[in-house]
């Protein structure tokens, strides 16, 4: 269990107060999912979905970038 999860409903980092996903829980995921980079583009997938309801102030763009554009 990492302490870089996500406080709902603002989705910020519970372990550094960083926009969630942040550098740290990014590190974890790809060891979590290394070989599975479609399992780990589905989960964040869906993280996506579930903060768009959450944050519907944000720009679509920008949290595209924040949830899956640093998968590349």
């Amino acid at each position: 269990m990492s302490a870089h999860g996500p406080v709902l409903p603002i989705w910020m980092c519970g372990g550094c107060d960083a926009p969630w996903p942040c550098a740290e829980r990014r590190r974890e995921l790809r060891a979590e999912y290394e070989g599975a980079s479609v399992s780990l583009a589905m989960y964040l997938g869906a993280q996506l979905v579930r903060a768009t309801a959450d944050l519907s102030w944000a720009p679509a763009g920008a949290l595209h970038r924040r949830f899956l554009g640093w998968l590349r």
